[in-house]
């Protein structure tokens, strides 16, 4: 017993095509993991962008380069990570077997290329999974098309085959077929949204961990005795 209208969508889509039909699935399956990377995204992002926002007023506030650090809190923050890895750079750089003066030279382009890596780093972990979305965005619509050229194609040969060009014989054929460009569509349109919305968090953050690095290096060359001090005779 068929419990759905003639006209609903499922009935048209349960009269679609093999063909049309796995397309549907996999503009579905795309759609699936494209809203799982938007609802993730949400979450990392804008809590990256928080603790990057927060950190940055905390640092700058601070007393100096010691308890700036400390005020960054663990190692969730981005910036805490970011300085992590420069301080550890400079504990090396410390270390090594090189007179003061050749530290005093190497320090600050040591600091400099580390809190670059850094922030690269984090951005990467960041913007993983996003060029999903933007594949979805560009390529979705256009599976959708190939499903429904695919599926008007099909329309038209069952048309020559009953030798009968009536609407009701076009109609619920073409119908079935335009439903896999809307699913496209429907599949491209948040991608997009998103994507760029993303971008524009990410830029965000993005500026905030440069700005974090510029008063980190400053402070740094400040406040390290050896850093700015020539070596005396």
């Amino acid at each position: 017993m068929n419990f759905l209208p003639d006209n609903s969508i499922l009935t048209l889509l349960s009269g679609a095509t093999l063909a049309v039909k796995l397309v549907m699935l996999f503009l579905g399956c795309m759609s699936l993991w494209s809203w799982t990377i938007i609802f993730l995204k949400f979450f990392t992002i804008g809590t990256a962008r928080k603790k990057v926002i927060q950190g940055y007023e905390a640092f700058v506030a601070a007393g100096d380069l010691a308890k700036g650090i400390k005020s960054l809190g663990d190692q969730e923050s981005p910036l805490a990570r970011v300085a992590s890895l420069a301080i550890k750079e400079f504990r090396l750089l410390e270390k090594a077997g090189v007179n003061r003066e050749r530290k005093r030279l190497l320090v600050k382009d040591t600091l400099r290329r580390v809190l670059k890596q850094g922030i690269s780093k984090e951005m990467r972990s960041l913007t993983r999974n996003l060029p999903f979305l933007a594949t979805c965005a560009n390529a979705a619509p256009f599976i959708g098309l190939f499903g429904t050229v695919w599926g008007i194609m099909h329309s038209f040969h069952s048309i020559g085959m009953a030798q009968s060009a009536a609407l009701a014989t076009v109609a619920p054929g073409i119908s079935e077929a335009l439903i896999a460009t809307a699913i496209g569509l429907l599949v491209a349109i948040p991608a997009t949204i998103f994507y760029n919305y993303f971008l524009g968090k990410l830029n965000e953050v993005e500026s905030g961990m440069v700005d974090f690095a510029g008063a980190f290096l400053n402070r740094a060359e400040r406040e390290i005795a050896w850093a700015d001090k020539p070596e005396r005779a």
